[in-house]
């Protein structure tokens, strides 16, 4: 067992360079790949199918095995993990950025999630399991503001690569930056769980990758292959593998998902509201940074400006509301905060060709930004609250699971839903993109009422007093929801 350390020891000091920048670097990928988004499709062609699978690929991988990554970590090391991860994402980074065709680009994406999932989840963990305990608050805060830095100027460093290197660059820049976390890592101890054992639910990882790729890969080509052999094959088995999923997870002696935590109605409720909050902003900050570019001529760097106050009025909001939420339980702030985003939502609809940043767009980005404040750190209480104490790791992962899962379906089912899936390699979007905001706007109020209806007003949470929580634009979940291991009270 490694003995704790603490923060200003020089290996407490590894730790957080470390997981600062390992982490950091997903979370800067994932807020400058929608910017590139446009330049990327008129350099490699394939319309709007190619685009939403280049987002798509990542979540798939991502989502579907994030909690086998958590697993593998406690099992066999966290570091050894983390650093396993890492370099995977690194070498897939370096294939994105070379990838000739879009066939290429989407699996280099494709094995970008299977590093994300084995880096995302231990670099909380190296910092729980490695930190002394006075010391890991300030730790934990430490990471969350740093981190916060990398996703805030994520679209800013975007577009500016676009502009005026390549999109290709988008992807590059993570290549020094996980270079200096993997010299940084050489000086952290290994940690794992004692107590870890047992078979490991691979094949509950299986039946949920399969189930998500084929039903995913149906909704994205159907419109615009229709039901030939390959996309109706897909569907049928992704929807087998994924009735299969429950039903293996209920036999497995420690399944990926325990399902007794849905017994929980605020669980249930809490990762409702997370699925339909984060569909509606992974949809339309998509939609919406196409609609920009693409429609109303917005060059890239200031397409990633354009969302940048979403960003900042989280870091400046998220911590005043956490703490309110813990004076006053989560559901007034859970049930508001979805309401104005929809407010926002339905402000974007402004955002077409004619109208200037500050009549069509800054309105609904500001109203938006307000609303996914007032809802996000409550959220991360209300999921906590409902679980034991022991359990509060795998629930933050499992809502952090659910938040991509919501945007890997938006992504795939919303340019469906509005007409714009046949939309071709950088034409305007047209009326789509208006209907599109208004059914994500019906989705946030909709998260709002379940949040109202399911969540305990009397639970309350106490959680790591945290500077600059949940700062990312682009995937505010991330950390909000990873940052769950305090105890309920």
């Amino acid at each position: 067992m490694t003995t704790a350390v603490t923060l200003r020891s020089q290996s407490g000091r590894w730790i957080l360079v470390a997981t600062i920048l390992g982490s950091g670097v997903a979370f800067l990928d994932g807020s400058v790949v929608n910017v590139a988004l446009p330049t990327i499709g008129r350099d490699i062609g394939g319309g709007l199918s190619v685009l939403q699978w280049v987002l798509d690929a990542y979540l798939l991988t991502l989502s579907a095995l994030l909690l086998l990554g958590g697993a593998l970590g406690d099992r066999y090391g966290r570091r050894r993990v983390y650093t396993i991860g890492l370099v995977l994402f690194t070498l897939a980074s370096l294939g994105c950025g070379l990838a000739p065709n879009g066939a290429a680009l989407i699996i280099a994406r494709l094995l970008q999630g299977i590093g994300g999932a084995l880096l995302v989840p231990g670099s909380l963990a190296l910092i729980n399991s490695s930190i002394r305990h006075d010391d890991r608050g300030e730790a934990v805060g430490r990471w969350a503001g740093m981190t916060g830095v990398s996703s805030a100027i994520g679209p800013f460093v975007g577009g500016w690569l676009v502009d005026t290197a390549s999109w290709r660059w988008v992807f590059f820049i993570n290549v020094p930056i996980a270079a200096a976390a993997l010299l940084a890592l050489r000086h952290v101890p290994e940690t794992r769980n004692p107590t870890a054992g047992g078979r490991l639910d691979i094949f509950g990882a299986i039946s949920v990758t399969i189930g998500l790729a084929g039903a995913v890969y149906a909704l994205i080509e159907v419109p615009t292959k229709g039901w030939d052999g390959l996309t109706a094959v897909a569907a049928v088995v992704g929807v087998a593998a994924l009735v299969a999923f429950p039903l293996i997870e209920m036999r497995h002696p420690e399944p990926l998902l325990p399902l007794s935590l849905f017994r929980s109605a605020q669980f249930t409720g809490a990762n409702l509201t997370t699925f339909a909050v984060y569909a509606a902003l992974s949809g339309a900050l998509f939609l919406l940074s196409l609609q920009l570019q693409q429609s109303m001529g917005y060059p890239a760097l200031a397409a990633g400006i354009a969302t940048l106050p979403i960003t900042i009025i989280m870091l400046l909001m998220s911590g005043r509301v956490g703490a309110l939420a813990q004076r006053t339980g989560p559901r007034v702030l859970m049930t508001i905060g979805p309401v104005i985003c929809a407010g926002g939502l339905t402000l974007l609809t402004w955002a077409v060709p004619g109208s200037t940043y500050l009549n069509g767009v800054l309105p609904g980005v500001l109203v938006f930004g307000i609303g996914l404040s007032i809802t996000v750190a409550p959220l991360t209480s209300a999921v906590l609250a409902s679980v034991s104490p022991d359990n509060g790791g795998l629930a933050s992962g499992v809502n952090n699971a659910v938040s991509r899962l919501a945007g890997l379906f938006a992504v795939a089912v919303l340019p469906v839903a509005t007409g714009l899936s046949h939309t071709g390699a950088g034409a305007p979007l047209g009326p789509g993109f208006g209907q599109a905001m208004l059914i994500s706007a019906a989705m946030c109020a909709a998260g709002g009422v379940l949040a109202w209806l399911t969540i305990d007003r009397t639970r309350k949470v106490t959680t790591y007093p945290l500077p600059g929580l949940n700062h990312a634009c682009q995937d505010p979940c991330t950390c909000a929801v990873e940052r769950g291991q305090g105890t309920t009270s």
